[in-house]
């Protein structure tokens, strides 16, 4: 039987685990096996579905134009059944994102933000976020700094 400070430990390394796999590795198969199948994203990124299809979509995006895109969490609190993930994720642009395409030379990108995930059962099947969209756009130049 494991003890509550394992579990918040098996949670963060879980959460770890997942933003690994999805967005730093590339591994779009990380939402099969870490999300679960009824997994809720009540604050979905970039407008995509509020479901699995929609944070794997975000990952094939961030890959797809970023093809060296990293993900680090700066700093993680487990507490419950809860993991806030508060991180710095970054890559050099090399596809159009949001209409702008990328210099020849490619664009370096930083990408900040909070995240909370709930884990039941071993697996997320919940989370709430807070990425910097706002400052992606005024690194596109889309919105003046």
């Amino acid at each position: 039987m494991s003890t509550p400070d394992t579990t918040l430990a098996e949670n963060k390394d879980l959460v770890r685990a997942f933003i690994d796999a999805l967005f730093t590795k590339g591994d779009l198969g990380a939402v099969d096996k870490y999300l679960s199948e009824d997994f809720v994203d009540h604050d979905p990124p970039f407008n995509a579905p509020g479901d699995r299809e929609g944070l794997r979509a975000a990952g094939a995006l961030f890959r797809e134009v970023c093809p060296d895109w990293r993900s680090e969490p700066q700093l993680m609190i487990a507490e419950g059944d809860l993991v806030v993930e508060h991180f710095t994720a970054g890559g050099t642009q090399r596809a159009e994102l949001f209409g702008v395409p990328a210099p020849a030379e490619g664009r370096p990108l930083t990408l900040r933000g909070t995240n909370i995930f709930r884990i039941r059962g071993g697996r997320i099947v919940e989370k709430w976020g807070r990425p910097d969209e706002l400052g992606i756009m005024r690194q596109l130049g889309i919105v003046p700094s």
